[in-house]
């Protein structure tokens, strides 16, 4: 029996008007009404307490574990407080602490029996490779791209892409991810202009990485001025692929960066055969070194190289996951640490094929446990965890608004349920998060003070239609192969 086809997507919102309304969506007020008004967290997201949304002030009632990663605001490397409030006013953190008072009007929700800490920063991924998800099980990254990501990513059309773009961004979201970095590939202005719009829709705080092919500062400032800078948690880096055939290009990579005052973003050694290419000789060439540099992998480094990256405050991305499933090697992260590198992790997309930060995580730490056979080396889980929220702030420079429950900063923040069969009972909570943990413990997630996910759900998400319309554009794609 021929099954009824499935539905085209709506059609896409115009660029100026998507994004208009996210700037007034951001900016609306959220306060309730005249009296405080108290949620229980665990509300399916689409009562009437979700008109909440349009709330400025919320305050996080009772926690029964805040981990700040704050040691000033609260105990230990993490900052942890037990039994403590969150105040989140016009998207910061407002205070934290214990019986916090709840300001007129505000959105009380309760968060009794539930663990808060701030939101997971991805500080590498390809989205839209979620096309490709599970594919190319056998390869290495060589035969990855050969066989999955070079042959569908001539394929794309701009309405495939943004539902592969939202499916994948919605789903690190869901996941806990609240600020994410994207390496695109992706080169026609339609393609970008699509990719962005699908990025701005979920709310997620992101920085669009773009590598141009060729030298074209014209495009690439074109991209950032008229689709990135005008999403309020949208920001810009330019991406490359450091070796020495393509120094000019590289070159040209940089001066475009330094001109428009963001980062250059480099793929850097992930497989022992790119030593050829000498990308850490080509970026020390171009002038690249120094603290707007980003570097994603770089396993195969030498003494002397990390050593060079660590003076010169180069950032770093681990990607374990990536790495382990293409076979790549193992980050020298101790050798990282000790010299002071400041990174953070990856789920790197499509060869990551979920966006489970809790089992990026556990690969943090049993990787380098398995290449050791040392259960203290590092990373331990305090570690892990701030490398999954302030270490990936600090690698991409932007510790001063995120990354941290610090009164100040950007409210990002997740809330996890360890009320669970996979978490239950209580032992050792933050261990838990790490070694139990998955995706359907995030309870709730906040972006800028906005809540994106409330009591397990997404929030305005049709989840379903975002599955569909996926699947049918993955479709179409294979019928033109």
């Amino acid at each position: 029996m021929q099954s009824a086809p499935t539905p085209p997507p709506a059609p896409a919102p115009s660029r100026r008007a998507l994004l208009t309304g996210l700037g007034l969506a951001a900016a609306a007020p959220l306060a309730l009404g005249v009296t405080a008004r108290t949620t229980p967290l665990g509300q399916p997201a689409d009562q009437p307490d979700q008109s909440a949304q349009a709330g400025r002030t919320v305050l996080l009632r009772g926690a029964s574990l805040v981990l700040t990663m704050d040691p000033a605001v609260g105990s230990g490397p993490l900052g942890a407080i037990e039994n403590a409030d969150v105040l989140m006013q016009n998207g910061t953190i407002a205070a934290v602490g214990t019986a916090l008072q709840a300001p007129r009007g505000a959105w009380v929700v309760d968060a009794s029996g539930k663990l808060a800490l701030p939101g997971f920063v991805d500080t590498h991924t390809h989205l839209w490779q979620a096309v490709i998800r599970g594919g190319c099980t056998d390869r290495d990254l060589f035969g990855w791209f050969q066989g999955c990501t070079d042959p569908q990513r001539g394929r794309l059309t701009p309405a495939a892409l943004h539902s592969f773009v939202r499916l994948a961004a919605l789903d690190a979201v869901q996941s806990g991810v609240t600020t994410l970095v994207d390496w695109v590939d992706i080169f026609s202005y339609d393609l970008v202009e699509s990719y962005v719009r699908a990025l701005a829709a979920t709310g997620v705080r992101f920085t669009y990485a773009m590598f141009p092919p060729k030298p074209d500062a014209v495009l690439v400032k074109k991209v950032k001025k008229e689709l990135v800078d005008p999403v309020p948690l949208g920001s810009f880096q330019v991406a490359t692929h450091a070796a020495r055939a393509v120094q000019d290009l590289n070159r040209a990579h940089w001066e475009a960066a330094q001109d428009m005052g963001v980062m250059l973003n480099s793929h850097v050694l992930e497989r022992p055969e790119q030593r050829a290419d000498d990308p850490i000789g080509v970026l020390t060439d171009i002038g690249a070194l120094g603290p707007r540099l980003l570097i994603n992998h770089a396993i195969h480094l030498t003494d002397d190289e990390i050593a060079a990256v660590a003076a010169h405050d180069v950032r770093a991305a681990h990607c374990p996951l990536s790495n382990m499933r293409l076979a790549s090697g193992i980050m020298r992260l101790s050798e990282f640490r000790r010299r002071g590198v400041k990174f953070g992790l990856g789920l790197d997309g499509g060869t990551n094929d979920s966006s489970d930060f809790h089992a990026l995580m556990k690969t943090a730490i049993g990787l380098q446990r398995a290449r050791t056979t040392d259960a203290g080396v590092f990373p331990q889980v305090d570690d892990v965890l701030r490398m999954a929220t302030l270490g990936g702030a600090e690698a991409l420079g932007i510790a001063d608004r995120v990354g941290s429950l610090t009164p100040g900063k950007r409210a990002d923040l997740v809330v996890i349920d360890p009320a669970a069969l996979n978490f239950a009972p209580r032992f050792d909570w933050v261990g838990q998060i790490v070694f139990n943990g998955r995706p359907e413990n995030i309870d709730a997630v906040f972006v800028d003070g906005r809540a994106l996910k409330l009591g397990g759900r997404l929030v305005e998400v049709d989840t379903d239609r975002v599955v569909r319309e996926a699947e049918a554009a993955a479709t179409r794609l294979r019928a033109t192969a």
